[in-house]
């Protein structure tokens, strides 16, 4: 009788464990596939902070103009008229008095003008120059964006592919664990095993039951934190693709050239400096003459209801120039050039201080990464291992001939083993990852 007992109870165990996983197939059917490269075009069309920089470029781009630099007249229409109604006196040389009450006096005065500075000391130049290096500025920033972007979207990407093969580890610890809790109660059965082999089985089943919800709480976290990032809503669901590849071949040498060239922190710096030239240029420009053209065509219609005359009309050409040198203004543009020459020299300074910051930083996540690489080959090596002595542990577990402590743990060194493999292809992944972000390299 209880042999047939045990027979339904494995039966019962089977049949649940091919319903679980046919429901584990349906689900995973109705998931979302996201793949890296799809997560990387959402990003870019979605998020906040590369729209936000995006607008920012084009305010640049519309500001580079020869009629923003003053390189163009300025020509303005103007319409006046003034009326009044006054009761007046007026009393001649030869004593004559002629009076009258409410008089009114119009005039109307309309036309076109313009006016033109044609030379100012090649300031109007050097403010061109500047708009386009504040658009190339733009550029650089907006670069900047979608790399970090980019970057913080691999790193999540990656991290839920980490928290997603932990969750396969941890599905096949509670496999295992399930497995050994059968044998257990089935020895118990035939009475070749205590209750409390069975008891311990149990505790066992729980606690990797409990670190598997935790592990699910993880991973759907960080999902958010994904959606989040790609800007969509964040109860959408998906998987991930379960691999992770890691680029072992970057070279330091190669990364700092790349670095020199293209990253946007250092370009935006090179950049500020130029801008501070084109600044200097332009105070410098106050020491020379501004000329300035201006011309016209007015009408003037003007009607007195008392006075020699009843109504005065003129139109016609107006026309002139203006020049103007600053001669003396307390000193201002020696002060002025003073400090846009102190504001270049920052600029060089904040150069090699950028510099220098970056190829630090690349030396010493270089170093992690090397160290990253080495540490998935000695962590796969433990896996294997790990493996290997969960198999023999198993099958010494099924003919009694070990302990369940010493059961226990060989499961827990595969499940260790596994997790830390995972981890160090994750850990290496975001050295990549970083190296690329400072080398300006990040493809999208």
């Amino acid at each position: 009788m209880r042999k047939l007992v045990v027979k339904n109870r494995n039966y019962t165990f089977y049949f649940w464990n091919l319903f679980l996983c046919l429901f584990c197939i349906l689900e995973t059917t109705a998931q979302e596939v996201l793949t890296l490269e799809n997560a990387i075009k959402i990003a870019l069309e979605n998020n906040f902070e590369i729209k936000i920089a995006s607008n920012n470029l084009t305010i640049d781009k519309t500001n580079v103009a020869i009629g923003n630099a003053g390189m163009l007249p300025r020509i303005n229409a103007t319409l006046a008229d003034a009326n009044s109604v006054q009761n007046s006196t007026q009393i001649r040389q030869d004593g004559t008095i002629n009076t009258l009450d409410n008089a009114r006096n119009n005039t109307l005065t309309y036309g076109v003008g313009l006016d033109w500075t044609v030379f100012d000391g090649f300031r109007m130049f050097a403010r061109l120059d500047q708009l386009k290096e504040l658009q190339k500025l733009g550029e650089a920033n907006l670069k900047r964006v979608i790399i970090q972007r980019i970057s913080a979207v691999n790193a999540v990407y990656y991290d839920l592919v980490q928290q997603q093969q932990q969750l396969a580890a941890l599905d096949t610890t509670i496999a295992i664990s399930t497995q050994r809790l059968t044998l257990a109660q089935n020895r118990f059965n035939i009475g070749k095993a205590s209750k409390l082999e069975v008891l311990n089985a149990q505790v066992d089943l729980n606690t990797d039951r409990v670190t598997l919800l935790r592990q699910k709480e993880t991973y759907t976290n960080q999902k958010i934190i994904l959606n989040q990032i790609l800007a969509r809503e964040a109860s959408i669901d998906f998987k991930v693709v379960d691999k992770v590849s890691v680029d072992d071949k970057l070279i330091l040498n190669e990364l700092i050239s790349l670095a020199d060239k293209q990253n946007p922190q250092l370009q935006a710096e090179i950049i500020n400096k130029r801008v501070s030239e084109l600044e200097l240029k332009q105070v410098k420009g106050n020491r020379y003459p501004v000329l300035n053209v201006n011309t016209g065509y007015n009408f003037l219609d003007n009607q007195s209801s008392l006075g020699f005359t009843s109504q005065f009309i003129a139109q016609g050409l107006t026309y002139g120039f203006r020049a103007s040198l600053n001669v003396f203004d307390g000193f201002a543009q020696n002060r002025n050039e003073k400090i846009a020459k102190i504001r270049v020299e920052n600029a060089k300074i904040a150069i090699e201080e950028q510099s220098q910051l970056l190829h630090s930083e690349l030396n010493i996540a270089f170093q992690t990464y090397l160290t990253n690489i080495d540490l998935i080959q000695l962590e796969e090596k433990n896996e294997a291992i790990a493996k290997q002595n969960l198999n023999i542990t198993v099958d010494k577990f099924r003919i009694g001939t070990i302990t369940t402590i010493e059961f226990r743990t060989a499961q827990l060194n595969f499940i260790n083993a596994k997790v830390r493999s995972s981890n160090a292809q994750f850990q290496a992944k975001l050295s990549e990852i970083a190296l690329k972000e400072l080398a300006g390299n990040m493809s999208f």
